[in-house]
């Protein structure tokens, strides 16, 4: 971009939900998270940033999660214009950030970077969708401690029943153990969005299908809540990839997630928080 048109980009706060909304839905797939976030009883913890054109239409967006730690910063559209927002609206020291490949080195001119994590946003929808029958159970808030036991999570960083009360999980026993299991990150029916998310299957238990099984039933109640249904999967494991795919789910885009600090800080703070990641975000072990 060049500087004289680079500097009629206007970067501000933004709160109002329609305008949000309304650029969001020029990419709803990429923008399933923070599409379900809008809605969402964590949305007052959530600060969202756009950048202008000299037209006065929105460019790009960044959307910070102030309660999660890490804490989660998305952002889309133009890259100069996210480097703006990112530059002068939306600034936290540490994030974990969502983006696309293309806005990699406006995040690096800000942020120190750790490795990405090259992840694929994978999509379907009811005419897609290809159901895997299976055991799966719908589980409740009585399940919360072999959920937590299943994701090896533990007591101070372990789930609340709330996510199996608001959300949609499903597992698979054998001999009465939880084994496998998946849920949902968002749900949105007044955007018509899901996210599937935290999809496990003990190490012991793998090779039976049991991952497909609890995906798919996840997927079918979104599916009548919501017109699509996304998740992220590594791009490198191509296990999970497979059977998705068997399930429907067909690849949108890239996503490459990775911790960043901003440059002005220093570096010591960032193993603890990928424990953090690692103790808080199980997914994509099926």
């Amino acid at each position: 971009m060049a500087v004289a048109e680079r500097l009629e980009l206007r970067a501000r706060e933004v709160t109002d939900r329609d305008l949000i909304a309304g650029y969001l839905r020029s990419d709803r797939l990429y923008a399933a998270y923070a599409l379900g976030d809008l809605d969402s009883s964590n949305r007052r913890r959530m600060t969202w940033g756009m950048a202008f054109g000299s037209d006065g239409r929105p460019i790009a967006l960044a959307m910070h999660h102030e309660g999660l730690v890490p804490q989660p910063l998305f952002v889309m559209g133009e890259p100069a214009a996210v480097r703006e927002v990112l530059g002068s609206v939306i600034k936290p020291r540490d994030a974990y950030f969502q983006a696309g490949r293309e806005h990699q080195p406006a995040l690096a001119a800000l942020y120190q970077l750790e490795a990405p994590l090259a992840m694929l946003r994978m999509v379907v929808d009811r005419p897609t969708f290809q159901p895997f029958a299976g055991p799966a159970e719908r589980l409740g808030p009585g399940d919360i401690d072999d959920l937590n036991r299943l994701y090896q999570l533990g007591f101070r960083t372990g789930f609340p029943t709330s996510i199996v009360e608001d959300g949609i999980y499903y597992g698979v026993r054998v001999r009465g153990r939880l084994v496998s299991a998946a849920g949902t990150h968002v749900i949105s029916p007044r955007e018509g969005i899901g996210v599937v998310g935290n999809v496990m299957t003990h190490a012991d238990f793998r090779g039976h299908d049991f991952a497909k099984m609890v995906t798919s039933a996840v997927t079918a109640e979104l599916l009548d809540r919501a017109g699509d249904v996304a998740l992220n999967v590594h791009a490198d494991n191509a296990p999970a990839v497979a059977a998705y795919s068997r399930l429907g789910y067909r690849t949108h885009c890239d996503i490459v997630e990775r911790l960043g600090r901003r440059r002005s800080g220093g570096w010591g703070l960032m193993r603890p928080l990928r424990e953090a990641i690692r103790q808080t975000w199980p997914r994509d072990k099926g």
